[in-house]
């Protein structure tokens, strides 16, 4: 009966982490396909579009440390209940049809992902302390694979649905309901059995805090996780209205970002668990950092010309990159705690740096309407993501 208990308790934390992931980027890779059906509808500017990508980011970056510093106080389960519940109310006041529920939707949507993203790592290595490899690969492939299907079908549900792009957007709030249950079913079986909570599991303070902003490698890994959403970020907003602009019809530029999104799940699988059982991961970092400058340069010279190849060598180099990042707060950490203090720590500062993305790309061709400008930029940042990626990848632990 235990043997029974036990192993259902497990599928279920595995729920978690496969439902919580699915919510945190579906709900903004939505937006990159329908975004010019939201600006003719509410008759907004490129500026206020992208905010739509930058207000979630925005909020990474302001409450991710903040997030991590209540960590101690508040359950994991429930600290995930907590952001799935901000999430549906975000996603559903999102979609009522005018100017200021848009962004105040964004705004909550930007709170719950940023609950989600800080505590994920946190509850994988205090569930899956043997398997932090295979679980961040889970996480991410589950993440990866509903925001391709997110980018790809948007406009498709939008007009399966019959309500355009708040059809688009609103069918996501169907994944962030399942989630919710799965939770409080969670909770429900922890408060039957009348578990006491592992200390571990509320996060107490050690008596030792983690000096995390005196530390160069957690500033590397932060500007790594940022860098890398940076460029995530501002292609999956602006990569459809330059296809449009290159001639590609508006349905094929969705499809192009699922390609760009489906490419990343072989290798946000395969990637931490190779990078876990590496030495120096180092050896990664100059990989990546080819693959994605050659994918960038492929768009703002080839324009229309291979873009399927380009897309698939974006995805595989940021699909690696993010899953890097996302395994540094793991396995360059001690504890549970101090994998939550680091990710909450890299977030901040890492969509902080991110939140810039999205805003300059769509400046710069303000100024640049044959998009270089903006692609030479995101190549700057890929040098920078170079030099970061190696200081982050150096084999030793943060705490040392």
């Amino acid at each position: 009966m235990k043997k029974n208990i036990s192993t259902l308790a497990l599928l279920i934390n595995v729920f978690v982490v496969v439902l919580v992931s699915c919510n945190l980027r579906a709900p903004i890779t939505s937006v990159g396909p329908v975004l010019n059906q939201i600006i003719e509808s509410l008759q907004l500017d490129n500026f206020q579009g992208s905010m739509l990508t930058s207000i979630p980011l925005v909020m990474f970056a302001c409450f991710s440390v903040l997030v991590s510093r209540f960590s101690h106080h508040i359950s994991i389960p429930k600290f995930l209940l907590y952001a799935m519940l901000t999430l549906l109310i975000g996603l559903v006041i999102r979609v009522l049809g005018s100017t200021s529920p848009l962004f105040i939707g964004s705004i909550f949507i930007g709170l719950g992902i940023c609950i989600g993203n800080v505590v994920i790592p946190g509850y994988i290595k205090n569930k899956f302390p043997s398997q932090i490899g295979i679980m961040t690969g889970v996480f991410a492939i589950a993440m990866n694979l509903t925001a391709a299907l997110a980018s790809g079908c948007s406009v498709s549900i939008g007009n399966w649905t019959g309500y355009g792009w708040q059809g688009s957007l609103g069918i996501w709030t169907t994944i962030a309901l399942i989630a919710l249950i799965v939770i409080i079913i969670e909770l429900y079986f922890e408060k039957k059995k009348n578990k006491k909570i592992e200390e571990d599991d509320i996060m107490i303070i050690s008596k030792r805090d983690i000096a995390l902003f005196k530390s160069y490698q957690a500033w590397a890994i932060s500007i790594f996780m940022g860098i890398q959403s940076l460029v995530f970020y501002s292609l999956i907003t602006w990569l459809p209205s330059v296809f449009i602009d290159y001639g590609i019809n508006d349905d094929q530029t969705g499809w192009i970002l699922f390609v760009i999104q489906i490419s990343m799940l072989p290798v946000t699988f395969i990637g931490p668990i190779i990078a876990h059982k590496m030495k120096d991961q180092r050896l990664l970092i100059p990989f990546i950092s080819i693959l994605m400058i050659i994918s960038i340069l492929m768009f703002a010279w080839l324009k229309a010309e291979y873009v399927y190849i380009a897309a698939i060598l974006l995805g595989i180099s940021n699909g690696l990159s993010f899953s890097l990042s996302v395994l540094f707060f793991s396995s360059k950490t001690k504890s549970s705690f101090a994998a939550i203090r680091m990710s909450g720590m890299a977030q901040s500062i890492g969509y902080f740096i991110a939140a810039i993305g999205p805003s300059m790309f769509g400046k710069l061709h303000d100024w640049d309407t044959s998009w270089n400008s903006s692609f030479y930029f995101i190549c700057f940042c890929i040098i920078l993501l170079f030099y970061f990626g190696i200081k982050a990848a150096e084999p030793k632990f943060i705490e040392d």
